[in-house]
C-alpha cells in the first residue's frame, strides 16, 4: 500500500504537536545550511547533528552505542570538520557527499544523511531504520534495513522519499516527518 498524500500531510501537520524536537529542528533547518555553507560554524553546531541523530529516538536508541558514537566524534579535529563539510558542499554526487563525512570519527552513512539533510534539506533526507522500515511495510523498498547500509542504498532510500515527495506534492521534511511518525507508532502499537 502506497502511502498517500493525505497522509502525508496530515501527519506531517501532526509531527510538531507530537515530536519535542520539533521546533529545535525546524530553527537547525533554517540557521545551519547558510551557516555550514559559509564555513562560520562553531563545534556546537555541528555535534548538534550528531546528537540530533540519536536524541530524536528520545531514549529508544541504545543508550551505550549513542554515547559511543558520540565520543568518536568529539575525537575529530576541528579542521577535520571544515574538511569534511567543504568536501561534501563541494562533491557533486550523493556518494562523494557522504565519502567526505563517513571520513569523519563517529560518522558513518546513517549520520553522514542526518549531515546532508542539514546542508542540503532540499535535496537530502536523513536516514534510519525507523523511517527505512515504514518504507518497507508500504511496499515503497523491497528489503529490510540493512545491517550498515552504504551510499547505494541510501541513494534508493532516497529516490523512493523523493518519488513520495513529488507523488504527495510537498516537501522531503514532510515526507521525513511523515514516516518518522509512521514508524513512532508502529513501534508502540498504534
Amino acid at each position: 500500500m502506497a502511502l498517500s498524500a493525505d497522509t502525508v500531510t496530515a501527519l506531517a501537520d501532526e509531527y510538531p504537536d507530537e515530536q519535542p524536537l520539533a521546533t529545535v529542528e525546524d530553527e537547525h533547518r533554517e540557521l545551519l545550511p547558510a551557516t555550514l555553507a559559509e564555513g562560520s560554524y562553531g563545534w556546537r553546531d555541528v555535534e548538534w547533528i550528531v546528537q540530533w541523530y540519536f536524541r530524536r529516538f528520545l531514549g529508544r536508541y541504545p543508550d551505550a552505542k549513542r554515547r559511543a558514537a558520540e565520543e568518536r566524534f568529539g575525537d575529530n579535529e576541528y579542521e577535520a570538520l571544515e574538511t569534511a563539510i567543504r568536501g561534501a558542499l563541494a562533491a557533486e554526487t550523493t556518494r562523494a557527499k557522504l565519502e567526505a563525512l563517513t571520513a569523519l570519527e563517529g560518522v558513518d552513512v546513517p549520520i553522514g544523511t542526518a549531515f546532508l539533510q542539514f546542508l542540503e534539506p532540499e535535496r537530502y533526507l536523513v536516514m534510519s531504520a525507523r523511517e527505512w522500515a515504514v518504507l518497507f511495510e508500504h511496499g515503497e523498498l523491497e528489503e529490510p534495513y540493512p545491517e550498515s547500509p552504504d551510499s547505494g542504498e541510501y541513494e534508493r532510500y532516497l529516490e523512493r522519499c523523493r518519488t513520495i515527495a513529488d507523488r504527495c506534492n510537498c516537501e522531503l521534511w514532510d515526507c521525513y516527518r511523515a514516516l518518522w511518525l509512521l514508524g513512532h507508532r508502529s513501534e508502540n502499537g498504534e
